[in-house]
């Protein structure tokens, strides 16, 4: 009698463990989604740390350089994209 119990109560803990578990990763999928920062962001963030990094060689300044030149880049295509995104969404209206 008393073996049962315990079966129960460990059926009982593992669906309130499994109910949480979908709750916080429910809870964590739907925030992440709302939080997600923009490329803009992403590209800000590392051109700031490539800005706080010293080069201790010419061979590393060259390479923070066309790390420089990429990011602007990248930053020039996804305004591009952002315009072309707000066109389609314009045309749809």
């Amino acid at each position: 009698m008393i073996i049962l119990l315990v079966l129960k109560n460990k059926k009982v803990n593992k669906m309130k463990t499994r109910d949480l578990l979908d709750k916080i990763t429910r809870k964590f999928l739907l925030n992440e989604e709302k939080d997600a920062p923009s490329i803009n962001e992403h590209v800000e963030n590392l051109n700031e740390f490539l800005n706080k990094m010293q080069p201790r060689s010419m061979n590393e300044s060259k390479k923070f350089d066309t790390a420089r030149k990429h990011l602007q880049e990248i930053k020039k295509l996804s305004r591009q994209l952002e315009e072309q995104i707000q066109l389609l969404e314009e045309g749809e209206k």
